[in-house]
Order: structure tokens, then C-alpha cells, then sequence
């Protein structure tokens, strides 16, 4: 009984962590390549996600695709040794059509197909926290349907409607082991979807001076009909039963301003910054409502959460060398939403240092090709989770390429 108790209890515990620190800023190879900067220039399409205002202010309608390659790796470390996570990588992409619908028109209008969250880690499969988590994996696409107007030669302004869809799944080992020493596991895995919207605005004051403004809402991704999958001896089957369960997962707002400068007179320098509020408080607690439950077994779960809002600081630059090559470069400093006592080795996160470059290429008139790469190094932190009884020192670095194109109508 007693190992049936623990098993259960880890497993809640386990689960009701997974959403901190999994938000990523690469829905633009140029603004990516700049520190994540984006919201006072409309430099392309991408602005249907970085101010949907800006819109408006492009000359025609474009087709952009890009794809970045997240190359992330997890350190771990307690008094009885250190280990790392196993090389995963992780591909998110966007789709921007959009532009003003013919020229000279205040009307513009767009539809974007972005990731903004997604994330996830593998840990091997006897780490000394498998208990906690052995693997995860979270996913979303937002697809954006937007509209803008520019009212005159200063004011544009723009929003979109945001439909979510999602995956989480995870895999942890439960501290029972059958007849061979083999460890029980639970394995989770369920589809979400929400609704929300984008809503932005966009000063051009001259043609050396523009600033922009952009609300993205709160999604909240409701997880109705996910599977619970317990591989446990045959004397806990009942304890442990094959189930379905329901969830919300709240994606938090973000309320951003940038600055665009072009401080020379030949205009080949370009300098921006943002700030970015994100509302990481509604992270308050987390519930698992399993559609079976069982006493002195699986039971539900209302896990209370002490996430705290952030204020991120991004700064960029872009020098055009030439009519066709321009090159990019950038950094921010994103704090941590997860407070202390909710380090775990799911999402385990710490405050993150940014660095960024790249550069674009126009070999045709029409036709423009990015690349970018960000680096991201997190200061190193001595977790601890309080509801899992667990502690140790984590420090994640990651490495993201991307690649972009895009094409004027």
C-alpha cells in the first residue's frame, strides 16, 4: 500500500508542473535575428504576429515561410553526480500571407500559421528523477485570420482572431518495478484547443522614428479527452487504471511596445527595442480531472502554482550593407516565471541570456532569403520542488538556426 501511495502522489506531483518556461519569440527570422524585436517596424509579413497594425503599412501582399531548428540541452546536478538531457530537436514554423490588398490601400489583410509555444526535454531512462519525468513534449500552432486599416499617414491599426490547437506528451516511471527490476511508467497524451486574438497599433512619426503597440490575449487550452496509460504489475492494474482525463493549460497574455530608429541620414542603420510584459500569473494552480479514479490510488489533482509575471527587454539592429545584403544582430534578457520551490526537471527554467544574429539576402527584386541563429544560455539554479521532494542544480543552453523566405506580390 504504502508503494502504491508513492506512486500516485508522484505522479500528481509530476504533472502538475508542466506548463512553466516552454514560450519561444521565433515568428520571424529578421526579428528573431534581432533579439526578438519587432513591434515598432513592420519589416514583412511576419508582423501579423509581432503587430498585427503594421499590416497595413506593407506595400503589397507577400507570402512568407520560415523554420527554425531548436537544439536544446538541460544540465543536472545533485551530490550524488550530474547528468544531461538526450539531444532532441524541435522545428517550429511559420506561415504569413498578407499585405495591403492592392496599392496605395489603407486595407490590409493577412492570415498567419505560427508557434509561439512548444517545447520539450528527454532525460535517460534511469536518471535519478525519472520518477518525476522521464520525457515531454508540448505543441502548439496558432492559425490567425487578421485585418488592418491605416487611418492616415501617422495611425495604422490592426487584429486578428487566434484559433489554438496542442499536444502534450509525457512519459514518467512509477517507483514499482515488476518480476525483472523494470520500472512501472505512465504515459499522458492529449490534443487542446482555445480561442483568442491579437490586437496591435502602429505609429510612423517620420520616416527615422516609428513605434508600435500589441496586446496578444490569454488562451486558456482546454484539454478535454486526453489518455492516461499506466504499464504497471498485474497486482496494480486497479490501482493504476487506464483512464482519460480533462485539463486547461492557460497560454499567458503579452503586452509589448517597441521603438524603431534609424539614427543616420542614409538610412542604413536600423535600431530597436522592446519591452515585453507577460502575464505568467495565471499559472495559479493546475488541475487533473481523471475520468476513473481510485481511493489510495489515482486520484485527481489541483496542484496550486506561484508563477509571477515577467518584463523582458529585447534590443536589435539591422545594417544594410547594400541593396541586397543586409545583416542583423541583437539580445535580450528574459527573467524566469517560475518561482522557488517549482524548479522541476520537466521544464526546468532559470533566467535566460539571449544572443542573436543573422542577415538577408534580396537576389531578386521579389525575393527575399533570412537566416538567423539565437543563442540562449540560462544562469545556473538550485531548484527545488517542493512537491516532489526533489532538488538539484539545472542550467539549460540551446541553440537555434532558422531560415526564412518570403516573396512580394
Amino acid at each position: 500500500m504504502k508503494k502504491q501511495l508513492l506512486a500516485a502522489s508522484l505522479l500528481m506531483a509530476s504533472l502538475s508542473s508542466f506548463g512553466s518556461g516552454y514560450q519561444v519569440n521565433l515568428e520571424g527570422i529578421r526579428q528573431m535575428a534581432m533579439g526578438g524585436t519587432g513591434t515598432g517596424m513592420p519589416w514583412d509579413a511576419s508582423t501579423i504576429f509581432y503587430n498585427p497594425g503594421g499590416l497595413a503599412r506593407l506595400k503589397n501582399i507577400q507570402a512568407y515561410v520560415s523554420m527554425c531548428d531548436i537544439l536544446p540541452s538541460t544540465a543536472y546536478g545533485n551530490y550524488q553526480g550530474s547528468t544531461r538531457t538526450i539531444a532532441q530537436n524541435f522545428t517550429p514554423f511559420n506561415i504569413y500571407v498578407g499585405g495591403t490588398i492592392r496599392k496605395d490601400s489603407r486595407l490590409g489583410l493577412g492570415l498567419g500559421i505560427y508557434t509561439p509555444y512548444g517545447t520539450g526535454l528527454q532525460w535517460d531512462a534511469n536518471w535519478t528523477g525519472r520518477y518525476l519525468v522521464q520525457s515531454i513534449n508540448l505543441q502548439s500552432v496558432f492559425i490567425q485570420p487578421t485585418i488592418a486599416y491605416r487611418l492616415n499617414d501617422v495611425l495604422s491599426i490592426g487584429g486578428g482572431f487566434i484559433y489554438a490547437t496542442g499536444s502534450l506528451d509525457m512519459t514518467q516511471a512509477l517507483p514499482v518495478q515488476d518480476l525483472n527490476g523494470n520500472d512501472a511508467t505512465a504515459h499522458l497524451h492529449g490534443g487542446a484547443n482555445g480561442v483568442g486574438f491579437n490586437l496591435g497599433m502602429h505609429l510612423k512619426i517620420s520616416d527615422r522614428f516609428q513605434f508600435g503597440f500589441t496586446y496578444r490575449s490569454q488562451v486558456n487550452m482546454d484539454l478535454s479527452s486526453g489518455t492516461a496509460t499506466f504499464n504497471v504489475p498485474a497486482s496494480l492494474a486497479t490501482t493504476f487504471p487506464n483512464t482519460h482525463f480533462e485539463s486547461s493549460l492557460p497560454l499567458p497574455q503579452v503586452i509589448s511596445g517597441g521603438v524603431s530608429v534609424n539614427p543616420l541620414n542614409n538610412g542604413k542603420l536600423t535600431l530597436q527595442y522592446d519591452m515585453n510584459f507577460t502575464g505568467w500569473n495565471a499559472y495559479q494552480n493546475l488541475y487533473f480531472n481523471f475520468a476513473q479514479t481510485v481511493p489510495n490510488g489515482l486520484q485527481n489533482v489541483n496542484a496550486p502554482r506561484n508563477y509571477k509575471n515577467t518584463l523582458t527587454a529585447r534590443l536589435g539592429a539591422c545594417y544594410k550593407i547594400s541593396k541586397i545584403v543586409s545583416v542583423m544582430g541583437g539580445a535580450a534578457i528574459d527573467p524566469t516565471p517560475v518561482a522557488d520551490g517549482f524548479v522541476s526537471p520537466e521544464l526546468p527554467d532559470a533566467d535566460r541570456y539571449i544572443f542573436t544574429c543573422g542577415a538577408s539576402v534580396k537576389p531578386l527584386p521579389r525575393f527575399t532569403v533570412m537566416g538567423g541563429i539565437e543563442f540562449v544560455a540560462t544562469s545556473k539554479r538550485n531548484g527545488v520542488y517542493n512537491y516532489g521532494n526533489f532538488s538539484g542544480t539545472y542550467q539549460t543552453q540551446a541553440i537555434t538556426p532558422g531560415l526564412g523566405v518570403y516573396y512580394n506580390f
